[in-house]
């Protein structure tokens, strides 16, 4: 898509509520767009990957991104990997996001 298409909040809205993974190619600007980043997580928690770095150590995305898939959990800031209510969200998803929880958390 052309780049103006791609910074167009209402077209990337309406896509990443599709699905969630075309987060990758909005711009930077939507990329650190709460609502938009929420939506994408909300409909495929691999999204967090593509959010700014910011909003990969926000809480509220996070959580969300790791209710849909734990294996997230390795996109978050090092912050919420230590966050045990975070974690432990992650590895109800799925086991091996342990992987990605600080090692204080990992036993």
């Amino acid at each position: 898509a052309c780049e103006d298409l791609q910074g167009d909040r209402e077209i990337v809205l309406e896509a990443v509520r599709r699905n969630g993974e075309v987060l990758e190619y909005a711009n930077d600007d939507l990329r650190a767009d709460k609502e938009v980043v929420l939506e994408a997580v909300r409909r495929n928690g691999k999204a967090l990957e593509y959010a700014c770095e910011d909003l990969q150590g926000d809480r509220e995305i996070v959580l969300e991104a790791v209710r849909r898939n734990g294996e997230v959990l390795e996109y978050a800031n090092d912050d919420l990997r230590a966050d045990k209510e975070v974690v432990l969200e992650a590895v109800r998803r799925n086991g091996k996001a342990l992987e990605y929880a600080c090692e204080d958390l990992q036993g």
